[in-house]
């Protein structure tokens, strides 16, 4: 499936002489958020020719991946299971609000502390798991592995030749990863780490082709799910200025970080950048859940 991108005219790139388009990866699907739709795409098909008939995947309170994995196990006739990190959200998941959708497609949760949540990729921990649910084909969290790196290697089509830079959001490293491997001789992908830490540095050289690519580390604000004021108020303008929502877990993050790079020159005149819009919307609501009890100003949905 391809997406249309949208050039976007804001006074800071037509001052500095960059030119900046985004490619709406969030209108692939109404439910399946932008990478997840990629990232799901070619393990759903695995799964069916393995004739497994659930999924199981991890993730947190707010999780892109389980709303994605419910949803689409839904559309394709398989059941599904998340194991959410955080027992303290057994008794009030119905207030959460990606938990309660997943749950309204068919997903049966397990929550565990986040001990045993660390244990996710031990074989051990698998097993007990198969043993509690029976058979299953296995997501991992944030839904990277061959066949999700596969699909996001489908986000870059030959339009997108004319661009120098392609811009993303990182998490997992998957999708940054099918960009790398996708991307044309002359471009250079910047992925934005939504996590404290260089340690992903290792996993992306780990899964990709080339050597055309920087993860940029300091536009994380704390660490995965964190924000701040200044965040949010950059979020809101944003929205103002081009009528496209942002997520405040990843792509908020990394076009935070783009216009900051742009602003300190980083970009030479005549720059041409693609910016990748991961999807990521529905978790604006339970964000602004959170917001509204630490009484700072919501985001706009």
């Amino acid at each position: 499936m391809q997406i249309e991108n949208q050039l976007v005219q804001i006074p800071l790139f037509v001052e500095k002489q960059v030119t900046l388009a985004i490619k709406r990866e969030d209108l692939l699907h109404p439910f399946i958020s932008g990478n997840k739709y990629r990232k799901l795409k070619y393990n759903l098909l695995e799964a069916n020719k393995k004739r497994c008939h659930t999924i199981l995947t991890f993730g947190g309170a707010f999780s892109n991946q389980i709303a994605a994995t419910a949803y689409a196990a839904k559309e394709k006739g398989f059941s599904s299971i998340g194991i959410i990190r955080g027992e303290e959200l057994r008794e009030s998941w119905r207030q959460n609000t990606t938990l309660l959708k997943a749950h309204e497609d068919g997903m049966i949760f397990k929550f565990v502390n986040r001990g045993e949540y660390r244990k996710k990729e031990e074989s051990g921990f698998l097993a007990d798991l198969r043993k509690e649910f029976g058979d299953f084909y296995l997501v991992p969290e944030g839904g990277t592995n061959k066949l999700a790196i596969k699909g996001c290697e489908e986000i870059l089509v030959s339009g997108d030749e004319q661009f120098d830079f392609i811009c993303t959001s990182v998490g997992t490293g998957g999708t940054v990863a099918g960009l790398i491997n996708s991307s044309f001789l002359h471009q250079k992908v910047l992925g934005f780490s939504s996590l404290k830490g260089d340690f992903l540095n290792k996993d992306i050289k780990r899964i990709t082709a080339n050597n055309r690519w920087d993860l940029i580390s300091e536009y994380h604000f704390g660490g995965y799910a964190k924000i701040s004021q200044e965040l949010i108020n950059f979020i809101n303008d944003f929205k103002k200025q081009t009528n496209i929502s942002l997520d405040p877990i990843y792509t908020g993050k990394m076009m935070f970080g783009l216009f900051d790079m742009v602003l300190r020159d980083t970009f030479v005149k005549g720059t041409k950048i693609l910016a990748i819009h991961t999807g990521g919307l529905q978790g604006i609501a339970g964000m602004n859940s959170v917001l509204k009890k630490k009484k700072l100003p919501l985001l706009d949905i």
